[in-house]
């Protein structure tokens, strides 16, 4: 795990198996939050608010990377508790995935809000692991282009 500063985009968290590992998630996990809150997707809705979309899918996360990853953690991983951690998990990831989840909570019910913790400690992860939050903001993207085009309406 590398908690350097960032450094230029490089796409080669692509060829990384965790990574994929990552990317596969994001589908299940649609897939099993459509089944469980018994939501028929509808991505048709895309179409008549695509602007909406774009906003929800692509503006947003760019925004909440660019804040959380690309700012808050590496500063806190830059001090001595924050470089600290588990399992693959320093501890700067934590504190900012708690930031971001009380973010969420500003839109969002408790318990949905309290839903983005996990995907932001992989989030995290990966910038710990690559030094860059290029691939904290391709899985936010595209976590949240499927979970709004099959879970919204």
């Amino acid at each position: 795990m590398s908690l350097a500063q960032p450094r230029a985009p490089s796409f080669a968290f692509a060829r990384d198996p965790q990574f994929a590992l990552a990317l596969a998630a994001g589908p299940i996990a649609w897939l099993a939050a459509a089944a469980v809150l018994n939501v028929e997707p509808k991505p048709a809705w895309v179409l008549g608010d695509p602007l909406r979309y774009a906003s929800l899918a692509l503006a947003w996360p760019l925004v909440e990377e660019w804040v959380f990853r690309g700012a808050l953690q590496p500063a806190l991983a830059r001090t001595d508790w924050g470089a600290r951690g588990a399992w693959g998990v320093s501890t700067a990831n934590v504190a900012t995935s708690i930031v971001f989840a009380s973010a969420h909570a500003l839109a969002h019910t408790p318990a949905w809000a309290a839903a983005t913790f996990v995907p932001s400690l992989v989030f995290g992860y990966f910038r710990d692991r690559h030094a860059t939050y290029a691939p904290s903001i391709a899985l936010h993207v595209f976590y949240n282009a499927g979970w709004f085009l099959l879970l919204t309406a």
